[in-house]
C-alpha cells in the first residue's frame, strides 16, 4: 500500500484528490494540510467525504511531513510549491505538483508570465505529467509537473495533427470555456453567483497564463515554434472546460484520413474517446471523469479543421491526471481508481 499526502486539501482539487483516492485501491491517504481549515475534519470542510475520509486537516511544515508518505500531491498555489519541492525532493520523495510552478522548461518563459522562480535547477528534471505524451518519462521520474486544465484540453485535440504535420500551425486559433471552479475556491467578486449567473464572458483576452504551456508543448509536437491566439471563457456552471480550435488544413487530407490519424494515435490510450463523424463533445458527457473526449469537422468552405474537446477540468485536468500520473510513479496499472464512468445528467 502506497501512502499519500495531499498537501493545500482544502481547495476544489484538494478535495478532488481525496475524492478520487479515498477509493483507490492501492494508496492511504494518510495526510491532508490546509492552514485555513487546520484542527477540522475534511469531512466537516467537505461534507460530500463523510464516512470516506476521517483525516484531520494540519498545518505542518515540510519537514514535518517526510516520514508520513512516499509521495505527495502539491494542490498548492503557484510560488508555494517552488518552496516545497526541494525538501521534498532531498527527502527521497516523489511529487506530483499541480501547480504551474514546474511545467514550463525555460525559467525566463515562467518568469515573465508568472513571477521569479527559486527552484530553477529542478526544472529541467521535472516531466511534464500528459501521460498520453509522456508517460515513458513519467514513469522513471520523481518530480512531475502535472498540465494545467486548458493545456490538457489543447494539447491532446491537436498532437495527431501537429505530429503528422497536416495543418499549418501558424493558423491556430484556440476559443475554450471552463467553468467557474478553474478559478478556485477562494472568494472573488468575479465569481460570485450574481456575477456569473445566466452570463457568459471571455476574460485575460491574449494574457492567460497558460499560452506559455501550450504553446511549448505544441511547438515540441510540431517540431518548431509555435504562437497561438488563445482565449478562454468563463461559464455560469461548476465544472467542464469546452475547447474549440481552428486551423489551416494542408491541401490532400480529407476528412477519413484525419479520423484515422486520431484513432491510430489514441488507440490504446483509456481515457480518450474520439466522437463519432458527426458528433461533437460536450461538457456534460465527461462530467466527473477523467475522460477526454474529441470531434472534428473539416470545413473544405475555408479549407480549415475544427477541432472540439472536452474535459471535466477538476479531473482530466487536475486531480484525475495527477491520479493518473501517480499511479505510473508507483508502477500501478495506470487506470488505477479511475474507472468512474461520466455522471449524467
Amino acid at each position: 500500500m502506497t501512502r499519500v499526502g495531499l498537501v493545500g486539501a482544502s481547495g476544489y482539487t484538494g478535495a478532488e484528490l481525496a475524492r478520487i483516492l479515498c477509493n483507490h485501491p492501492h494508496v492511504e491517504l494518510t495526510v491532508a494540510t490546509s492552514r485555513q481549515h487546520a484542527g477540522k475534519p475534511l469531512s466537516e470542510v467537505f461534507p460530500h467525504l463523510r464516512g470516506k475520509v476521517d483525516l484531520v486537516c494540519e498545518d505542518v511544515v515540510a519537514d514535518a511531513l517526510m516520514d508520513r508518505a512516499d509521495l505527495f500531491f502539491l494542490a498548492v498555489p503557484h510560488k508555494t510549491a517552488m518552496g516545497l519541492v526541494p525538501s521534498f525532493l532531498a527527502a527521497g520523495k516523489k511529487v506530483v505538483d499541480l501547480s504551474a510552478d514546474f511545467r514550463i522548461r525555460d525559467a525566463a518563459v515562467y518568469e515573465a508570465w508568472y513571477q521569479p522562480h527559486s527552484a530553477v535547477q529542478y526544472l529541467s528534471e521535472a516531466v511534464y505529467g500528459l501521460p498520453e505524451l509522456y508517460r515513458d518519462q513519467v514513469a522513471k521520474a520523481r518530480l512531475v509537473a502535472n498540465p494545467g486544465c486548458y493545456p490538457t484540453s489543447v494539447i491532446l485535440a491537436l498532437a495527431p495533427l501537429l505530429k503528422a504535420g497536416v495543418i499549418d500551425p501558424a493558423t491556430l486559433v484556440v476559443d475554450s470555456k471552463s467553468g467557474v471552479s478553474g478559478a478556485g475556491r477562494g472568494a472573488s467578486v468575479g465569481s460570485l453567483y450574481c456575477e456569473m449567473g445566466e452570463g457568459f464572458k471571455a476574460y485575460k483576452v491574449g494574457e492567460h497564463r497558460h499560452t506559455p504551456e501550450i504553446e511549448q508543448e505544441i511547438s515540441q509536437l510540431a517540431g518548431k515554434p509555435v504562437v497561438i491566439s488563445f482565449t478562454p471563457h468563463l461559464l455560469p456552471m461548476s465544472r467542464g472546460i469546452l475547447s474549440t480550435i481552428y486551423a489551416g488544413l494542408r491541401e490532400g487530407h480529407d476528412e477519413g484520413m484525419i479520423r484515422t490519424l486520431y484513432e491510430d494515435f489514441y488507440r490504446r490510450e483509456a481515457f480518450v474517446r474520439i466522437c463519432p463523424a458527426g458528433d461533437f463533445p460536450a461538457t456534460q458527457f465527461v462530467r466527473g471523469s477523467n475522460c477526454c473526449d474529441i470531434g472534428f469537422k473539416v470545413d473544405r468552405r475555408t479549407g480549415r479543421i475544427v477541432i472540439v474537446s472536452a474535459i471535466d477540468n477538476l479531473v482530466k485536468g487536475a486531480a484525475g491526471q495527477a491520479v493518473q500520473n501517480m499511479n505510473l510513479l508507483c508502477g500501478l496499472p495506470e487506470g488505477e481508481g479511475l474507472g468512474q464512468a461520466p455522471l449524467f445528467p
